[in-house]
């Protein structure tokens, strides 16, 4: 419908990604010549806020336009002057934009120009037993005139059908949208001008339309202006409430909250606590925090709009910063569900041809039992027995005259690694999902030889190691591509896996890190990693992947990819899938992508306390900046679940070295801590020992 709505009617106000997209003269242009869909390939930005536990998140978008319900139409504010003048924030070359997380979540927007200002507040509220979106508007202008709210047919993704809208004659203060209240204004309008396709937008020609209540619009791109008169001041303020869901769908449910301050609170105690001198590090923490509480209502969603909908991959990196930051009781929610979603043949089926779930729906189900120390619920065990079996069953026989033999089928793996192959990825997951049924299943009786997995585990790893051997000889060099017949493309940053988070090889595996070396030598923009496959745009969560794979090896280089992904998040505080390398935007994906939320945490996390399989050891302070270090602020972090226990760490740097203090409550036995701050000598601390000074070293 973009085709067919857009490209003639570039005389109406359209939103932000189609102000820019459609500009000849914007960084934004995309020529449209035999493309057929028109989508939003330069902005897809977005913010959602809502209350944890809620099925419902309204976003905004960039100009602080609001869509309530999913898919559906926007609420945009404007400014109008008596002489036809209109401040439309989707007009406007830059406006400012907050998240807010004081007792609620809310979005702010502040556009201004000359002789006009426009200021929007949008979060979600509870009135008695309803839950809503609330919207708060406030507007000023130089100049006599109105502050308007202007319903569109159309959301960050493109046009939406709107056919009827009428303000309620008797009251004035309730727009009725194709027979639905579903919009109600906190004073009454002063003036309403309505418009139909045909007649083009209601904006076009607005200070001088007639009252109008009504219209019905055969092709569905109606829209409406409900004017309020701004004092003699030139100041006006209007709230409105805006529905979450049609009468079809039903009304969303309040899972038992008073209010929205109490249901933030209460969900937010207890997780871990994040303090620095760096305040955007901490900003995007505590977002990145809240994004993912918002979206694992029950299942867990890798996005609010676009990609509001379950997959095991997700799924099993976002649980894993959720676990890292303390939602044990959130995660379980979630995981719980995982056998349910398993089919009778033991595969955990997200989509059909995509082999990496069984790896990682095990994998997420045993980091849970590690972290929390519980034994896995008689579910788990069975699934674990089938996943691990059909792992086993789906692999290519090593009896077979196959050149594949031992590994997975060619599948298409929606991490975007290019068109059907054999994937290193699917495999190494493969390989980790084994090794997590066999510990998951050494908590049964019923089974006689858990360790079964393990060899099998250890077996596979080998045959995957064969054909890495063979890419060595044909590349000419150790680092690894997607697939086995594939030379070195972006692909290869499904293959770093084995790094991060699995830990199947060392930190200093020459494979792994010649990958990275050739991936930021060849697939970097901006300072970020650059996916040529589909996505054809910086990812944030990928950096974020070569960022803890140089963590590890304490390469410095780990601490300028975080700075990077930091300069380029919103200024909500979000990262897209995808991110335009001219724009900014994102390019692909949804606009407020929780996986790179979840990443971001476990960065974070990570820089503190690493886990290494490699020595059995936690590493404190691994990723600290210098910089940190030359405020000499305290630095702290926790409790974030380990495999050993909660920890929680401080860091104190003075003029002469830094002073590392833990304080943890342990399962069983006490790991290995080893202090690896940057600019100081590594060493182990003793048993006994909670806390150590470490001497910086001159340079």
């Amino acid at each position: 419908m973009n085709s067919r709505a857009i490209q003639q009617n570039l005389d109406w106000i359209w939103p932000w990604w189609v102000e820019r997209q459609f500009n000849p003269n914007d960084p934004a242009f995309v020529p449209r010549a035999f493309s057929l869909t028109h989508i939003n390939l330069t902005h897809r930005n977005w913010t959602a806020v809502g209350i944890p536990d809620v099925e419902a998140f309204p976003i905004v978008g960039p100009g602080g336009g609001v869509v309530p319900i999913t898919d559906g139409w926007t609420v945009e504010g404007w400014i109008m002057t008596d002489s036809g003048k209109i401040l439309a924030p989707s007009k406007l070359d830059s406006v400012e934009q907050d998240l807010c997380y004081d007792e609620n979540l809310a979005i702010e927007t502040f556009a201004r120009t000359s002789g006009a200002e426009l200021f929007s507040r949008v979060q979600m509220g509870i009135s008695g037993d309803d839950l809503l979106c609330s919207a708060e508007y406030r507007g000023w202008s130089s100049e006599p005139g109105w502050l308007v709210l202007s319903l569109r047919p159309y959301n960050p993704e493109g046009v939406s059908f709107v056919n009827k809208i009428a303000l309620d004659r008797g009251s004035k203060h309730r727009w009725n949208i194709d027979g639905q209240p579903l919009v109600e204004f906190g004073s009454k309008v002063d003036f309403h001008a309505v418009s139909d396709y045909h007649a083009g937008d209601v904006s076009i020609g607005l200070d001088k339309r007639r009252q109008k209540d009504y219209v019905n619009c055969d092709v569905g791109m109606a829209t409406a202006a409900a004017m309020f008169r701004l004092d003699p001041e030139g100041k006006r303020a209007i709230s409105v409430k805006l529905a979450l869901n049609s009468r079809e769908e039903g009304p969303v449910e309040n899972p038992g909250w008073k209010d929205a301050g109490e249901a933030w609170t209460t969900s937010l105690k207890g997780l871990c606590t994040l303090e620095i001198p760096d305040k955007q590090i901490k900003f995007l923490y505590e977002g990145a925090l809240r994004s993912l509480v918002l979206h694992s209502p029950g299942d867990v969603y890798p996005g609010p709009y676009t990609y509001k909908r379950f997959w095991f991959r997700d799924s099993a990196f976002i649980i894993n910063a959720m676990l890292a930051v303390n939602m044990i009781e959130r995660s379980r929610r979630c995981l719980l569900k995982f056998p349910s979603r398993q089919n009778p043949f033991g595969f955990f089926h997200s989509q059909e041809g995509e082999w990496d779930s069984n790896g990682e729906a095990l994998w997420i189900m045993n980091r849970f039992c590690e972290v929390t120390n519980e034994t896995p619920p008689s579910s788990w065990i069975n699934a674990a027995d089938k996943g691990a079996k059909w792992i086993l069953r789906k692999r290519i026989s090593l009896d077979k005259n196959s050149r594949y033999a031992g590994l997975l089928p060619a599948g298409f793996s929606a991490e975007h690694l290019g068109p059907n192959d054999y994937y290193y990825w699917d495999n190494f997951w493969s390989v980790a999902g084994l090794h997590a049924a066999s510990s998951l299943l050494s908590h049964s009786e019923d089974i006689e030889d858990h360790e079964e997995y393990d060899r099998e585990a250890e077996k596979y790893q080998k045959v995957i190691e064969k054909y890495l051997k063979k890419n060595e000889k044909r590349l000419g060099r150790p680092a690894m591509p997607a697939a086995p017949e594939r030379r070195l493309d972006s692909g290869a940053i499904g293959s770093i896996v084995a790094g991060y988070p699995l830990q199947l090889w060392s930190w200093n595996d020459r494979r792994l890190l010649d990958t990275v070396n050739w991936m930021m030598e060849n697939s970097f923009v901006r300072g970020g990693f650059f996916q040529d496959m589909v996505h054809s745009g910086i990812n944030a969560y990928l950096t974020l992947h070569i960022a803890q794979v140089l963590l590890r090896a304490k390469d410095p280089r780990a601490c300028e990819l975080v700075e990077n992904i930091a300069e380029m998040a919103s200024q909500t505080g979000q990262w897209p899938e995808a991110i335009h390398p001219r724009t900014g935007g994102g390019c692909m994906g949804d606009g407020q992508h929780v996986w790179a939320a979840a990443e971001w945490v476990m960065m974070i996390r990570n820089c503190f306390v690493l886990e290494e399989s490699e020595d059995g050891s936690l590493v404190l302070g691994l990723g600290i900046p210098e910089k940190w270090l030359r405020e000499e602020e305290t630095l702290k972090f926790g409790p974030t679940p380990t495999p050993w226990g909660n920890i929680s760490v401080k860091i104190v740097p003075d003029k002469r070295g830094v002073h590392v203090f833990w304080e943890a409550e342990w399962f069983r036995n006490k790991p290995r801590i080893r202090i690896g701050i940057q600019g100081c000598r590594s060493v182990y601390a003793e048993p006994e020992r909670n806390h150590m000074w470490i001497k910086r070293e001159r340079r």
